[in-house]
């Protein structure tokens, strides 16, 4: 009934389609996106059913396992949608925020999700798909080295730090290895120092994208993603 219904719609664009000018190319546009999404709602069941997986590769990824069952499912969903051709993927793991019970929530955690992405990246690279891909994993800020202090009380936790922050990179075009480092007491960046927006930029870069080049017209200024440029750190690409 759907399909029915998108493909009366169609011929309902086009007719009006026929009457624009050739240089109005909004509505072809629209035709585009209506015939992309219900493709993209057909094929979707075959691409995330897992049950064609092997059962080495659900153990690669820990499916079924009480730790690493859930964020498992979403790094092989997230490899099987890089197979089909899906450009960008983001998954998602929570409860990283522990300003107190900081042993008991960062051991589950990461528990989680170490073998997930050992998992994921290993199957990219045995599929072949590893070298055009670009693997981030990454949070939007780092944890302080004290304990976290709430309403005047100390707590066994961490804070905010903006300070420093730890990421992985893996795939396409990164190089081996690890860049950077922290003070003593993992406080603050002491080497190959850089603030996000080169992390942005260098993204690009191994996206094949420029930076000054790929702007967008907002409140009648072209801006850039990074918002006032940055540099690519070469440490990071092979």
């Amino acid at each position: 009934q759907q399909q029915r219904m998108i493909e009366e719609l169609t011929k309902l664009n086009q007719r009006h389609l026929e009457t624009l000018s050739a240089e109005d190319e909004r509505l072809q546009a629209r035709i585009a996106n209506y015939e992309l999404a219900f493709r993209m709602q057909t094929e979707i069941p075959d691409v995330i059913d897992c049950d064609t997986e092997s059962e080495q590769t659900l153990k690669m990824y820990g499916v079924d396992e009480p730790d690493t069952d859930a964020f498992g499912r979403q790094c092989l969903l997230a490899r099987r949608l890089v197979e089909n051709g899906v450009r960008f993927v983001q998954i998602f793991s929570g409860g990283w925020d522990s300003h107190d019970y900081l042993k008991q929530g960062h051991t589950s955690r990461i528990k989680s999700v170490d073998k997930p992405m050992a998992g994921l990246i290993r199957d990219l690279k045995q599929r072949g798909l590893l070298e055009d891909t670009l693997v981030v994993w990454t949070g939007e800020f780092g944890r302080t080295p004290d304990n976290n202090k709430r309403g005047g009380v100390y707590s066994l936790g961490r804070g905010h730090n903006n300070k420093a922050m730890t990421m992985l990179l893996a795939g396409g075009g990164v190089k081996p290895g690890v860049v950077g480092a922290t003070d003593d007491l993992g406080a603050s960046a002491s080497e190959c120092v850089h603030p996000i927006r080169d992390v942005h930029v260098t993204m690009l870069h191994l996206l094949g994208l420029d930076d000054n080049k790929l702007t967008y017209l907002h409140a009648g200024r072209h801006k850039q993603l990074s918002q006032f440029g940055g540099e690519v750190i070469q440490d990071v690409i092979t």
